[in-house]
C-alpha cells in the first residue's frame, strides 16, 4: 500500500479503535472494533505481517503479566482484602470526611501501586462509596480520588499499570531500581494531588456528617495479605536473577486462585474472566494498531518536536508531549508510539514518558481506559458526573502533579 493511503487507513483504524473503547456500544468489549482493525491493517499492508508479529511478540510477556495480575487482584476481592480495607477505613475516619479522604488517599495509593488500577478502579471504587453512605458524608472528592488516584499513584512499581510493564521492558532497569527512581516522585505527585482535591473540595470536605454507626471489623484476610507481600517479594528476587516478573505474578494467582477452587468458591471459568481475556485481546490488537500508525509517519512527525537529551529542560518537554498524547489518543497508544522514541535516550526520558501518560490522563475521560471504566461504575452507582467539573479539577491537578513529579524523577536520576 501507498503510504499516504497506508497512513489514513491506520489512522483511521486507531481512531475507530479508540472510539469503540470509549463509547462501547451495547456494553459489548474493547476487542470487538480492536481484533477486526489489526486484522484489516496487517491485510491490507499498512502494517507488515512481520511488523505485527514482532509487535505482538514484544507485547506478549507483558499481556501475561497483566492476566496474572487481573487474577491477583480478583481473588483478593474474593477472600475479603478490600472489604476489610474499607471497614477500616471507616472506623479510622470516624465520620470526619478529611479524614476520610486522607484514608481513601493512602488505601487507593497502596492499592494501586501494589495490585494495579485495576483493581482501584473495580473493586475499591464500590467499597469507597458503601464507606461514604455507611459514614454518612459526601462520597463525590472520595470517588473522585480514586479515578485520579488509579492514575497517578500507578507510578511506583513495574507492576501498577500496563503503561508501567512497557516501560519497564523499554528502560532496561531492574525491578528494584525503577521503583527507586519513581518513588519520589510518586510521593510528590500523590502530595500535589492531595492539596488540589482539599481546595476543589473544599465545600463538600466541610459538610457535617452524622455519627458513624459502630460495629465489629471484619476479620483481615491473612491468607491474602501474606500472598500479597510473598508475590511482591518475589519481584524483587526475580528481578534481581535476571528472571521475568511474570513468574512471581503467576505464582501468587495461582496460590489465591487455587485456594478459591479448594475451597468450592471458583472454577476454572472463574479464574479465566478473572484474566479478561477479551481485554487481553483488545491490548494486543492495539499494539498492532499503533505500530501500523507508527510505521507509517507518525514516529516521524514526533520524532521532530520530541525534546533531546535528560536535562530538566527535555524531561519537562518530553513529560507534557506524553500528557498532550494521552489525552488525544488515549495514554497506552501514547507509550506505545513513545516508547521506541525515547529509548534510545536511556531511562530517564522513558519515565518522563510514563509520568506523563498516567498523570495526564487525568484532565479527559478518554485519557486512559480506567478512567473510561470508572465513569461506567459511577454511573452504575446512580451518581453523576460532571464533564465541566471533572475538566476543572483536572487543569488544576494535572500541570500541580506533573511539574513538580518530573523535578523529582530529574533529582531522582542524579542522586540515584
Amino acid at each position: 500500500m501507498n503510504t499516504p493511503l497506508a497512513e489514513a487507513l491506520s489512522v483511521a483504524l486507531l481512531v475507530a479503535v479508540l472510539a469503540w473503547a470509549v463509547i462501547r456500544p451495547f456494553g459489548l468489549p474493547e476487542a470487538v472494533m480492536a481484533v477486526p482493525a489489526a486484522a484489516l491493517a496487517v491485510a491490507t499492508g499498512a502494517i507488515s505481517l512481520d511488523h505485527a508479529r514482532a509487535e505482538a511478540e514484544r507485547l506478549g510477556p507483558v499481556v501475561g503479566f497483566l492476566a496474572a495480575v487481573l487474577v491477583l487482584a480478583h481473588f483478593c476481592d474474593v477472600e475479603g482484602l478490600f472489604q476489610a480495607c474499607g471497614a477500616w477505613t471507616a472506623r479510622w475516619a470516624g465520620g470526619r470526611p478529611v479524614r476520610l479522604l486522607t484514608a481513601v488517599f493512602a488505601l487507593a495509593s497502596a492499592i494501586t501501586a501494589v495490585l494495579s488500577l485495576d483493581a482501584t478502579i473495580v473493586l475499591l471504587t464500590p467499597v469507597v462509596f458503601a464507606t461514604a453512605a455507611r459514614t454518612g458524608v459526601r462520597p463525590k472528592p472520595h470517588v473522585y480520588a480514586c479515578t485520579h488516584l488509579s492514575n497517578t499513584a500507578s507510578l511506583l512499581l513495574p507492576v501498577s499499570n500496563l503503561t508501567n510493564l512497557l516501560a519497564f521492558a523499554a528502560s532496561g532497569l531492574s525491578f528494584t531500581r525503577f521503583a527507586a527512581l519513581m518513588a519520589l516522585p510518586w510521593l510528590v505527585a500523590i502530595g500535589a494531588e492531595y492539596v488540589v482535591f482539599r481546595r476543589f473540595f473544599a465545600r463538600d470536605l466541610a459538610a457535617a456528617a452524622p455519627a458513624p454507626a459502630s460495629g465489629e471489623a471484619p476479620e483481615p484476610p491473612l491468607f491474602a495479605l501474606v500472598t500479597v507481600i510473598c508475590t511482591l517479594a518475589g519481584f524483587v528476587v526475580t528481578s534481581t536473577f535476571g528472571v521475568d516478573p511474570v513468574w512471581a505474578a503467576l505464582a501468587g494467582a495461582l496460590v489465591l486462585a487455587g485456594r478459591a477452587m479448594a475451597r468450592g468458591k471458583a472454577g476454572v471459568a472463574t479464574v479465566v474472566r478473572a484474566a479478561a481475556p477479551a481485554f487481553l485481546a483488545f491490548v494486543l490488537a492495539l499494539g498492532v494498531v499503533v505500530r501500523a500508525v507508527v510505521d507509517n509517519g507518525l514516529a516521524d512527525a514526533l520524532g521532530h518536536v520530541l525534546p533531546a537529551g535528560t536535562g530538566l529542560p527535555a524531561l519537562l518537554g518530553i513529560a507534557a508531549l506524553a500528557a498532550v498524547l494521552a489525552n488525544l489518543i488515549n495514554n497506552l497508544p501514547a507509550v506505545l508510539v513513545l516508547l521506541p522514541l525515547t529509548a534510545p535516550a536511556g531511562p530517564g526520558a522513558v519515565l518522563a514518558v510514563l509520568l506523563g501518560v498516567n498523570i495526564g490522563p487525568n484532565l479527559t475521560y478518554a485519557g486512559s481506559l480506567a478512567t473510561l471504566l470508572w465513569r461506567r461504575i459511577v454511573h452504575q452507582h446512580e451518581h453523576g458526573v460532571d464533564l465541566r467539573e471533572f475538566t476543572r479539577l483536572g487543569l488544576l491537578a494535572v500541570p500541580s502533579a506533573l511539574v513538580p513529579a518530573v523535578v523529582a524523577l530529574w533529582g531522582a536520576l542524579r542522586i540515584l
